[in-house]
Order: C-alpha cells, then sequence, then structure tokens
C-alpha cells in the first residue's frame, strides 16, 4: 500500500536524529547494524524507545523482496513495544514515561470512508506501512521496528497494559489483530462452532481468542505432535488434517474457519466444512493462488473471505481485551545478532510461536 500524501518539502521537514538499527541491503545480503534517521517529533508526534519487537514471516518476505515491492535500505519490525520517552506540543493522550505500542500502519490518509469508520487498514488512498512504505514526512521509505526508537503521529500510537508481558505483547500488534478483527466481524462466540486452520503465530493466536469468545474451537493441523499443544491454547478439539476419516466427520458443521496457513494447500477441503451460509477467512497468505472450486461455494451457499489486520480503534480494543483476559502471544525471546538464524528457522517452522527481539541488545 501507498500514501497519496507527498513527503513535506525541504523547509518544512523537521530536524532529525542518529538511531541504532539492523537492516538489509538488498535481498540477498543479511540483516546487519546500519545507523537511520528518526525525525524529531512534529506537534502531534510521540517518540517511544522500542523495548521488544516481534518478527513477523512478513518481514522474511519482505527482506528477501519475495512480493516484489522491497525499497532498501530495509528496516523491518511492525509488532512494537516500547515506552514514551518525549512527546509534541499538540499530544494529549500519552507522556512521559507511558508504555506504547505500534503496529502494521503509522498513518492514512484520514480522508476516505474506510478511514472515517475507524478502517485505516484498508484506506483508500492507501495506509502507510510502518517499514517498507512511502515516508510522507521525510521521504524515502519508511523504518520499522528493528531500531532503537521510533517516531509515530499520536492517531497511530496505541496504549499498552502493565499487566501484561511486554515482550509477549509484541506480537499481537500484527498476530494479534490478524486473527481478532476477523473473529469479531464474523461473531465468533457462544453457539457458535469455530475452526483454526494452522498451528503458527496466526493460528495459535486465533485459537486462544476463539477460545475467550466463548466459541467451540477445532484446530486443524497437519502435524500429529501439534496435538497436545493446540488443547494447552484453548482448542477443545483437535484434527490432524491429513486424516480423512477425521475429516469429514465435520463435513457441513461450522458457522466459521479461519485460515491462517500461507503454503499451498486443499482451500476445498475446509470448505466442504461449513454448514449452510457459513463463512471461511483467509488470514495466511499463500504464494500461488489457492484454486477453489465453484461447488465449494454453491453448495451450501458458502462464502470464501479475507481479512488484513484491524483499525488503530479495533487493535486498541484488542489489546484491552488481552489486558482484561491475561491473553498474551508464546514467545521466544531472541537477540538482535540472532535475526538471521531466526529467519532461517521461520522457514523450516521451528520456532513456537513468535520470535520476539529484545532491543535492549541493539545497544551491546
Amino acid at each position: 500500500m501507498s500514501t497519496a500524501s507527498a513527503p513535506l518539502s525541504q523547509s518544512a521537514r523537521p530536524s532529525v536524529r542518529a538511531a541504532r538499527a539492523w537492516a538489509a541491503q538488498s535481498a540477498t545480503s543479511p540483516l546487519a547494524p546500519f545507523s537511520i534517521d528518526r525525525r524529531e517529533p512534529l506537534p502531534d508526534d510521540v517518540v517511544i524507545e522500542i523495548l521488544y519487537c516481534g518478527v513477523c514471516h512478513s518481514d522474511l518476505h519482505q527482506v528477501r523482496d519475495e512480493w516484489h515491492s522491497s525499497m532498501y535500505p530495509i528496516v523491518p519490525g511492525h509488532e512494537i513495544v516500547g515506552r514514551v520517552t518525549r512527546v509534541g506540543t499538540h499530544v494529549t493522550k500519552f507522556r512521559e514515561g507511558d508504555l506504547a505500542a505500534v503496529g502494521c500502519m503509522v498513518a492514512s490518509c484520514q480522508r476516505c470512508a474506510p478511514c472515517a469508520a475507524g478502517l485505516e487498514q484498508y484506506c483508500t488512498n492507501g495506509s502507510t506501512l510502518t517499514y517498507n512504505g512511502p515516508d510522507p514526512v521525510l521521504g524515502g521509505p519508511t523504518l520499522g521496528g528493528y531500531s532503537e526508537s521510533i517516531t509515530v503521529k499520536e492517531s497511530f500510537t496505541l496504549k499498552v497494559s502493565d499487566r501484561l508481558d511486554l515482550a509477549a505483547t509484541a506480537p499481537l500488534l500484527c498476530a494479534g489483530i490478524t486473527t481478532y478483527s476477523p473473529l469479531r466481524h464474523w461473531n465468533a462466540g457462544p453457539g457458535k462452532k469455530v475452526g483454526i486452520v494452522g498451528l503458527g503465530g496466526l493460528g495459535h493466536m486465533g485459537v486462544k481468542f476463539a477460545r475467550a469468545f466463548g466459541a467451540h474451537v477445532v484446530l486443524f493441523t497437519t502435524s500429529a505432535a501439534k496435538v497436545e499443544d493446540g488443547l494447552r491454547l484453548g482448542a477443545h478439539e483437535v484434527v490432524v488434517s491429513k486424516d480423512d476419516d477425521a475429516m469429514n466427520k465435520h463435513t457441513s458443521s461450522f458457522d466459521f474457519i479461519l485460515d491462517a496457513v500461507s503454503a499451498d494447500h486443499d482451500i476445498n477441503a475446509y470448505l466442504a466444512l461449513l454448514k449452510l451460509d457459513g463463512t471461511l477467512t483467509l488470514v495466511g497468505a499463500p504464494e500461488r493462488p489457492l484454486p477453489v472450486s465453484a461447488f465449494s461455494l454453491l453448495t451450501g451457499r458458502r462464502r470464501f473471505a479475507g481479512s488484513g489486520i484491524g483499525g488503530i480503534k479495533e487493535t486498541q480494543e484488542m489489546l484491552d481485551f488481552c489486558a482484561e483476559h491475561g491473553i498474551v502471544s508464546d514467545i521466544e525471546m531472541i537477540r538482535i545478532d540472532e535475526i538471521n538464524d531466526a529467519y532461517e528457522r521461520m522457514l523450516r517452522g521451528d520456532v513456537r510461536y513468535r520470535f520476539v527481539i529484545d532491543m535492549a541488545s541493539l545497544k551491546a
């Protein structure tokens, strides 16, 4: 996505300060230490010292230009939790010392119908991504959370409760809201049978939220080794999807299925599990299009949908819900100098269920 806003003129640009970060210089180069510019706060800006940053699979896609849209140098990271160090003169919701968070967006046009409805993620003119998007203030690409600080508009800065484990809160800013939003939108709750496909960074949060909303939760996984963990995370049932008999037992029985798988898989096998007027929503992003049989949809008036992240209001709602119910991600903490190895481990599926960078390691 891109923003319609042009960068500020040279005379209107704020002064900048140097900040430490890790960046990739090309699609084939590893992440390495790099110095970047962060703007001094404008009147409506919040400056955040980054304490923790989650590692999303999309970080790897962007660093390696697998979506063919990367701008280099690229500083990934859109699951950011930190502490406010400075605020602009017009800021009213934050003050120095407050905990704060930043997700996948740092701006939008604020004029279109989606923005007016609090759906900035669907901004008609293109929301500004936290990294690898055109920076509407300084020009060049936006630079993300693999850095010591970030300056963000107050309206795109989120409050974080000190009741939550801060490191485990970081992945909520992408993996959390990506699953929370569709489960809320399609009314997953008491009396509903909800399926979660895939037990990874997204799927494990889908299980936690669907259970917290009061739905009957069935997890689908290709790995029998994940059955026990799926039950621990809150699933009422776990189905190994390679077992045809186990799958057939659930034919035409689901109100809603959230598909969090980014690898190629048979989407028709899951559409067949929906009851009349049931919905399957895709939040994973397979590299190639998934073949969908027309009869998978025509039979039972089924719906196949997609969902992005949530807007700022809904993301704050999610963070508040998590604080009330004690929900965070299951994480493995790493140092920033372990990030390249973490990418390779992600490719092997060797993480349960989200890497989080301790940004104190950047100073070391």
